[in-house]
């Protein structure tokens, strides 16, 4: 299995629940594992009933397991600070208000949201996951993490034309400047090149990671709204060339016995038949297999039923080099 490990799906179907009951499964295997949280719903705390922020934090009673929650709004203020500290060091003085006003108005526009996430995950894998064998992706909802997930072909060729444009404006700037005589050198040291090329770098590397070093699985429940997100979903990680691993079925409703026979077992009997059609289609339509089906409890997921979803799971957990 390969070191990064993503679970998506729509929203509420049991995401958090099914990366943490498989991150679980790793560390109960011996793999050294990280379980980071990127959607806004933080529920990773609550399964494992401890409090996590930004920083990877062992989780309590669960050997070479750490945990931790990237806080939306937090990586939008700093993502943001992080671009004005940038810009202001390269522009006059005069200039500094009005990059200010810009990025204040930027706070709510379409994609600055999904920007600051790609940027918060994607140091995870490159800056944080060194100590650990697997890291394991608890993602927003598919339709953000798919926007997120097209973002380094995007901007990989965005910033290619803005270093051209860069360095185009600086040989005409020259040559303006000292006839037709060859230009000097200013385009090495030139530290708007140089934000460019760390940043084409970072998508180059936030590309390649999730292409060959990447494992997708999408969680889905047993009704129609769910199964058809799902078959979207695979077709934009297709169009992404990135390959869905497996579907994992969550939310199931258990079976009355054979002996029942009331109201309450008639409608169980009706809504498993259901649910089972549900999961044919899903067999027939969809390539990639379903690697669980989990039953829905009575309580919540944590602690001892942690461990009981966990074993459900029928997805590999060891990696070539576990430590």
């Amino acid at each position: 299995m390969e070191r990064f490990v993503f679970f998506g799906g729509k929203g509420g179907v049991g995401k958090t629940t099914v990366s943490c009951a498989y991150a679980y499964r790793c560390a109960d295997a011996g793999v050294r594992t990280l379980v980071v949280s990127t959607d806004p719903a933080h529920s990773v705390s609550d399964v494992f009933d401890q409090q996590f922020g930004d920083e990877p934090q062992s989780v309590a009673g669960v050997d070479g397991l750490d945990a931790m929650e990237i806080d939306p709004e937090d990586e939008m203020q700093r993502h943001l600070q992080e671009i004005r500290e940038g810009l202001s060091e390269q522009v006059s003085a005069a200039m500094v208000s009005e990059i200010n006003r810009q990025l204040e108005m930027s706070h709510g526009t379409p994609g600055a949201y999904e920007a600051a996430l790609f940027d918060a995950f994607v140091t995870v894998m490159r800056e944080e996951s060194d100590p650990y064998d697997r890291v394991v992706f608890d993602t927003a909802p598919t339709g953000s993490t798919l926007r997120l997930l097209g973002l380094p072909e995007f901007l990989g060729d965005w910033i290619d034309r803005l270093l051209y444009k860069r360095k185009q404006s600086i040989d005409l700037f020259e040559k303006a400047a000292i006839g037709d005589m060859e230009p000097r050198r200013l385009l090495d040291g030139d530290p708007v090149i140089e934000r460019l090329q760390r940043r084409k770098e970072f998508f180059e590397y936030a590309g390649d990671a999730m292409r060959n070093d990447a494992a997708f699985f999408l969680v889905l429940n047993p009704d129609q709204l769910s199964v058809n997100e799902t078959g979207r979903a695979i077709e934009g990680f297709t169009d992404r060339d990135l390959r869905v691993r497996g579907l994992v079925a969550n939310k199931l409703t258990p079976p009355p016995d054979d002996d029942e026979d009331g109201r309450g077992a008639r409608y169980l009997r009706d809504k498993v038949e259901t649910e089972r059609d549900r999961l044919e289609q899903v067999r027939e339509g969809f390539a990639p297999p379903l690697v669980a089906e989990i039953e829905s409890r009575t309580r919540e997921v944590r602690g001892e039923l942690l461990s009981d979803v966990a074993a459900e799971l029928n997805v590999e957990t060891s990696t070539p080099n576990a430590t």
